[in-house]
């Protein structure tokens, strides 16, 4: 019996293995559905790629169809990007405008315009109040009024007082009244003294208004009979201590242009007046006060007088409409 000899056999298996080990490391992938060509790994001496990148397989190359890939929008205004807006175009659309927007546009008519010819008026007592003098008990008042129309208007002004049952001083002015600026009249008319020695007429013009910081300020020149020239300056303020608890103070000065003894006024400065005055506004048209005056009178004023001051407590009230 013949013995087989598997040498050859062996030999021929290895020799087909090592042919085969060989063929397959010169590829990246195994030869797979007749590949008849591959791409090459590229020397890391000519390109420098980060070694964490994963290689990417040349689909086309190897005869694959690749499937185009889908676009992407890109929400550059989410990611905080500024993006080009054409001037052109609105960032809204507009709407298209009806009748209804046209009538909205428009003003209603108004019931009173700003320099109408509508008839207005006022009414104030800024003091109505009694006194307790030497003389006797006394009574005094200052108030005017004024009737017209935004521009024009018709002014009345009184004051004076009454002392045991005398009128020591009384007074009416007739003006008429046009505003020259913001807050500001200019006023001219007629002014006749009933007290102190006789009737006396004035022809008279003045400013009415607002002085910076809220000071009310009125200031009026006379010309009266025989050259006798007079003025009279008026300035109070008020200061709110609560909503209705109002404190004013208020001064008044009279000037002359010279000596009049029959009504004892002497020339220069005559008199000033000052006044303190605390209100309760129980409505804003009527309001009960008490306070405090003094009056002082200068040069021969005080002569003829023949007293130099007075200080008296008053309660009074103060009523507008």
């Amino acid at each position: 019996m013949k013995t087989l000899s598997l040498a050859p056999l062996a030999a021929s298996l290895m020799l087909a293995f090592s042919a085969n080990a060989q063929d397959h490391s010169q590829h990246h992938m195994p030869a797979k559905q007749g590949h008849s060509q591959h791409q090459k790994p590229v020397e890391h001496s000519q390109h420098q790629h980060d070694e964490s990148e994963s290689k990417a397989i040349d689909h086309a190359a190897m005869g694959h169809t690749v499937p185009a890939a889908p676009e992407k929008t890109v929400d550059h205004a989410a990611m905080g990007h500024a993006t080009a807006h054409s001037p052109d175009r609105p960032i809204t659309p507009i709407p298209v405008l009806t009748d209804a927007d046209r009538a909205a546009a428009i003003a209603p008519p108004d019931d009173h315009p700003v320099h109408d010819n509508a008839m207005h008026s006022f009414v104030l007592f800024n003091r109505l109040e009694a006194f307790d003098s030497d003389e006797g008990n006394g009574l005094g008042w200052e108030g005017q009024a004024w009737i017209g129309t935004d521009l024009d208007k018709i002014w009345l002004r009184s004051e004076g007082e009454r002392i045991g049952g005398h009128t020591e001083a009384a007074d009416i002015e007739v003006l008429y009244g046009r505003p020259i600026a913001r807050w500001w009249d200019v006023v001219a008319g007629v002014r006749h003294d009933f007290q102190p020695g006789g009737s006396q007429d004035f022809a008279a013009i003045g400013v009415i208004g607002l002085a910076p910081y809220k000071f009310e300020l009125e200031a009026t020149a006379y010309i009266g009979e025989s050259g006798q020239t007079a003025a009279r300056i008026e300035v109070e303020y008020e200061t709110l201590l609560t909503n209705r608890l109002v404190l004013q103070p208020l001064v008044e000065a009279n000037f002359h242009g010279r000596d009049d003894e029959r009504r004892g006024i002497g020339s220069g400065l005559s008199t000033i007046e000052a006044g303190l005055r605390l209100r309760y506004e129980i409505t804003r048209q009527f309001a009960p006060y008490i306070g405090v005056v003094r009056e002082k009178a200068f040069g021969h004023t005080a002569d003829y007088q023949g007293e130099e001051g007075d200080t008296r407590v008053v309660a009074g009230v103060r009523v507008w409409f």
